[in-house]
């Protein structure tokens, strides 16, 4: 009797045992499936960043990389869930090397738009609208118009919306340039350069300036520019720019679709207010 017993519960446990298995394996496969649901079949996209100037890269007091293209660049992906983003701050010149490699697929960094570029990259559709002005210091008259840049020099970064201004107006102007000092210095050190008298003007983003003003204290005035300059310059726009990979063309299109859909709801709009203290959205291309 007590071996039957014995045998019972021995027999009793292993139906439990394997019960507990069939379910532990259920459960496992049904967790699979939600995880699949988010990420099944995604396609990473890598997205690089300078991390300057501000406010349209940065890092942030929570040591988050932050900014205008890198919350537009957020919010164009909350609407395309077939893709998982991973945003990368990196030197200004990887960029263009990862981009060239595929190791990133985006670049965002208040690109704007020449034709060397345009060769080796994709443009999305334009995600920022530029107000250009002249950063002098306050106490400085003899820059009035664009006109009197003509052999001043000033401090740039390389390939940033404004910088391209200045070098399209020297392709102009070739016997009386614009000198250019390239640096990847702070912004707020470029304007100090202007302030100080050891640049005579920096060209920059109204926005931009005056939110550079209002934190550190600049003494700096802007001296705006006609339209007949500001056409002649060109580049009214930045971009994000994408590498020429393997899914470029559908990554464009799902981007630049997403790019319309938020100028259009107003999301970009609200995203500049944000950032720059201004609505700088672009129209819809």
């Amino acid at each position: 009797m007590a071996t039957w017993r014995k045998w019972g519960l021995s027999l009793a446990a292993i139906v439990l045992l394997l019960g507990l298995v069939a379910c532990g394996k259920g459960n496992s496969s049904s967790n699979d499936g939600g995880s699949n649901a988010a990420g099944k079949d995604q396609i990473t996209v890598n997205i690089a960043t300078g991390g300057s100037p501000r406010p349209f890269s940065y890092v942030n007091d929570n040591n988050e990389i932050d900014g205008y293209d890198i919350q537009i660049v957020k919010a164009i992906f909350e609407g395309l869930p077939q893709y998982k983003i991973n945003i990368e701050k990196t030197e200004f010149p990887s960029i263009f090397a990862g981009l060239d490699s595929d190791r990133y697929q985006i670049g965002a960094n208040n690109f704007a738009s020449n034709a060397e570029r345009k060769e080796k990259y994709i443009y999305s559709d334009p995600i920022f609208k530029n107000q250009f002005v002249i950063a002098v210091a306050e106490n400085r008259d003899d820059i009035k118009t664009f006109a009197d840049l003509e052999g001043k020099k000033t401090t740039v970064s390389p390939s940033v919306n404004y910088t391209v201004a200045l070098e399209n107006y020297n392709k102009d102007h070739a016997k009386t340039p614009v000198i250019l000092n390239y640096s990847e210095a702070e912004l707020v050190t470029v304007l100090q350069n202007a302030e100080s008298g050891a640049d005579d003007f920096n060209l920059i983003d109204a926005a931009m300036l005056q939110l550079y003003i209002k934190e550190y204290g600049l003494k700096l005035k802007a001296i705006p520019l006609s339209q007949e300059d500001s056409d002649r310059i060109g580049v009214p726009y930045s971009y994000l720019i994408l590498s020429k990979g393997k899914n470029s063309e559908q990554l464009t299109k799902d981007v630049n679709e997403r790019i319309k859909a938020l100028i259009q709801d107003g999301t970009i709009s609200k995203i500049s207010e944000k950032y720059l203290n201004g609505d700088f959205a672009p129209d819809v291309q």
